[in-house]
């Protein structure tokens, strides 16, 4: 008997499991019918040698043998079926590894533009609320000058001074500071007690004045010619009066010694 003519170059391995599923089941067909023939080949050469009569009747022999093949063709074929299917998913396996990670950048990214967004509103809530406070501020400094301009000006209070020596020279000295007229506390305080001993009424009635007709009177001793030419404006005319005859003789001092500071004797 004549065997079937194989193929000259199997496919190998790798090559098989680049092919298509159509082409790898063909393939598992016709490895099958090959072993079939391979079987019935081995089965009628066996009988062969055994006995002539079974060469002679090779049609019971071929029906079991064939048979038999297809079975073995049978589960050829599946085992190698099931060997490509395998191996399809194991090359698809790694297409949906690698495809999985591709949704954790869209994630990342979703994460970063809800960051990105409230970052945004927080910023827009912040400048609104500092606004909000600067006009906060602007109405109520509005409101103050408006209140401030509404309340009448507080009238000046008048200086009030104590009637003795010390107001006396507290008094004149601050009409003198506002006529520009020179002197000190200690200046005024240390001629008075020379010349009458703090007293507003003293009056001297022995002295070359005196005999004149003028005598010197008040706290600074001043004769009325003195006191009429450098009295000062918006004091008393008397000349008894204490800061009435203070600022006059202080003016007459400044006249002709510069100060009362300047005077240590009879003037």
């Amino acid at each position: 008997m004549q065997l079937p003519t194989m193929p000259k170059k199997r496919p190998t391995f790798a090559k098989f499991n680049q092919m298509s599923t159509k082409h790898k089941v063909t393939a598992a067909g016709a490895g099958a019918a090959a072993a079939v023939v391979l079987t019935v080949t081995g089965l009628q050469a066996t009988a062969g040698a055994g006995s002539a009569s079974a060469a002679s009747s090779t049609t019971g022999v071929s029906a079991a043998a064939v048979t038999h093949a297809k079975e073995l063709g049978a589960q050829s074929g599946t085992a190698q079926l099931k060997a490509a299917a395998g191996t399809t998913q194991q090359k698809a396996a790694p297409k949906t590894a690698l495809a999985a990670p591709k949704a954790q950048p869209k994630a990342d990214l979703t994460a970063s533009a809800a960051k990105k967004k409230a970052a945004a509103e927080a910023k827009v809530a912040n400048e609104r609320a500092k606004a909000k406070a600067a006009a906060n501020r602007s109405e109520h400094r509005a409101a103050a000058v408006k209140k401030s301009a509404a309340k009448p000006a507080a009238k000046p209070v008048a200086k009030h001074y104590t009637n003795n020596l010390d107001g006396w020279i507290r008094q004149s000295l601050d009409i003198m500071h506002k006529k520009g007229i020179p002197g000190t506390y200690e200046g005024i305080h240390r001629n008075i007690i020379r010349e009458s001993s703090g007293d507003p009424k003293a009056i001297n009635l022995w002295d070359i004045n005196a005999r004149n007709g003028i005598p010197s009177k008040g706290l600074l001793q001043v004769i009325d010619p003195t006191f009429n030419r450098f009295h000062v404006a918006g004091t008393s005319h008397n000349i008894y009066d204490p800061v009435a005859n203070i600022t006059a003789a202080c003016n007459y001092a400044a006249d002709r010694y510069g100060t009362m500071d300047n005077v240590d004797s009879a003037y």
